[in-house]
């Protein structure tokens, strides 16, 4: 299916992980990428793997956390590839720690990676998007916004105002064609999933598998998710299909947060 065949997309935190997956089930969708991490040769790396889907990709270096390398960041992708139809925002997880752990530091380094970054790039690209009448913002959030994960403190208390924002641009702007959503994955296989079992595993003495091998049972499905089925979602958000969805959260966690709403 081609059906962003012509549309410009930016993923940030993309070199690998969620970021990476989104951005592969885009491409395979036609779109023209924009790639972002802090840099390296990952992102290289990642801009090469992409680019065999038969797309044009570009990575562009920048830290979402500085608000003037975003701004150059889109500057960049609009001076490359165009102005920008489809956002997926996803940044990095914040240390983890208990809540009575926390420092003011603690929330003064998380706040920008968590949560101000969103609104930043929103600001940025939403002009655009209002003005031809077209345009996707989907946030990689977690399911920790929908049920608090033990010692994420920090996660289980931005991720949350993450969806508040989104839920109140997304009211703001779906006259203009504009639809704003979110993806809350649950226990995923990523670099991520495995450093906080790295964690875990220091604490407790047990081995990084033996972690990782517990928390598979936490969701009914009985297994972690792979990257990839995070990313389909994801790029059906974007696609022409989910013209009338917007406002949402959309769990993809095989079945592991309990709440009903």
């Amino acid at each position: 299916m081609r059906d962003l065949e012509g549309r410009v997309a930016l993923v940030t935190g993309a070199s690998t992980g969620l970021g990476f997956a989104a951005a592969h089930a885009l491409a395979r969708r036609g779109a023209r990428l924009a790639i972002n991490s802090r840099g390296g040769a990952q992102l290289e790396d990642a801009a090469q793997e992409l680019s065999q889907e038969g797309v044009e990709v570009i990575g562009v270096a920048a830290d979402i956390r500085d608000p003037d390398r975003l701004r150059g960041l889109e500057a960049e992708v609009r001076k490359q590839l165009g102005p920008i139809d489809i956002l997926v925002a996803n940044g990095g997880g914040p240390h983890a720690k208990l809540a009575t752990e926390l420092t003011d530091t603690d929330w003064e380094q998380a706040i920008p990676l968590v949560l101000l970054f969103v609104p930043r790039l929103c600001r940025l690209v939403l002009p655009g998007m209002r003005e031809r009448g077209w345009g996707r913002i989907v946030a990689i959030n977690s399911v920790a916004s929908r049920q608090p994960i033990p010692r994420l403190a920090l996660s289980n208390s931005l991720r949350p105002a993450v969806l508040g924002y989104l839920k109140t641009l997304s009211q703001e702007v779906a006259m203009d064609g504009v639809t704003v959503n979110a993806v809350l994955p649950g226990h995923t296989r990523t670099d991520r999933q495995v450093e906080l079992a790295t964690q875990i595993a220091k604490r407790t003495g047990r081995t990084v598998q033996q972690v990782l091998a517990d928390q598979e049972p936490d969701a009914p499905i009985g297994r972690m998710a792979r990257p990839d089925e995070i990313g389909e979602v994801i790029a059906f958000l974007a696609s022409p299909a989910a013209s009338y969805v917007t406002g949402q959260a959309i769990t993809v966690d095989g079945g592991y947060a309990k709440n009903l709403y």
